[in-house]
């Protein structure tokens, strides 16, 4: 049976499609004794707080008929932002040849936190250049991936 996340992302995307969005990502978590449920969206020249609100409105109703989450959750509906949680296998795609951000479970090189160019991804490992080296890293070993960007 499909978890929340992946219900949630496949009752949405014809909608979302249809208010003339992109469905980024679905996230569902719990912080502290609160639920979320992340829905970030994007579309060519980014997102602004009327295309949240448009789309916040477009979901609410497909969200409560459908019922799939039985806590109370808040609904939040946003863009990825400039620097891009990956998750997904296309969003490895669109960030290929980028500088990425990741953060480790335990220390490589006695940093948890590492940064290079992504050059190649598969079911069990990110590759990338770090330190002028080509390294492949276990998903499994990695809390959080996400784009870097340049702010100089």
């Amino acid at each position: 049976m499909a978890n929340i996340e992946e219900k949630v992302e496949y009752l949405l995307q014809s909608k979302i499609n249809e208010l003339g969005f992109e469905l980024y990502d679905v996230e569902y978590a719990k912080e502290g004794k609160n639920y979320f449920l992340r829905i970030f969206i994007d579309k060519e020249g980014g997102i602004n707080l009327s295309d949240c609100e448009k789309v916040n409105n477009g979901i609410m109703d497909l969200l409560d008929e459908a019922d799939y989450i039985k806590e109370q959750y808040f609904l939040e509906v946003s863009s990825p932002g400039i620097e891009r949680r990956l998750r997904k296998a296309s969003h490895f795609n669109n960030a290929m040849g980028e500088e990425i951000e990741i953060n480790l479970f335990k220390p490589l090189d006695k940093k948890k936190i590492i940064q290079g160019v992504l050059i190649g991804y598969d079911e069990e490992t990110i590759t990338m250049t770090y330190q002028n080296d080509e390294i492949s890293i276990q998903k499994k070993d990695i809390a959080n991936i996400k784009t870097k960007y340049n702010w100089k």
